[in-house]
């Protein structure tokens, strides 16, 4: 895991603003959100914790994602699986 994937998410877990290169944490309105290249890709609210790609199958955003506590993300022939299941990346309550 990169440092900047393991201190946004340590920032996130903590509900802490964060910002390094193209990966950012914003606390807002009671939300704290992960962002990549200006995509948010995880929120965590009063509702719960909700994961996205937003479009972007690339190997950062599932290392950013893959370093949240419950998300396990891997890729074969091509599909996502997320947690076991085939996912298509849009938004998904985990917990």
């Amino acid at each position: 895991m990169r440092k900047i994937t393991f201190q946004a998410v340590q920032a996130f877990n903590n509900g802490e603003n964060f910002k390094q290169s193209k990966t950012e944490v914003k606390v807002e309105n009671g939300a704290v959100s992960l962002y990549l290249h200006k995509n948010k890709i995880a929120e965590r609210n009063e509702d719960g914790l909700y994961i996205t790609n937003a479009g972007w199958e690339s190997n950062v955003t599932k290392e950013r994602l893959n370093a949240i506590d419950g998300v396990h993300i891997y890729q074969k022939n091509g599909t996502w699986y997320l947690n076991g299941k085939a996912w298509g990346g849009g938004w998904y309550r985990i917990a």
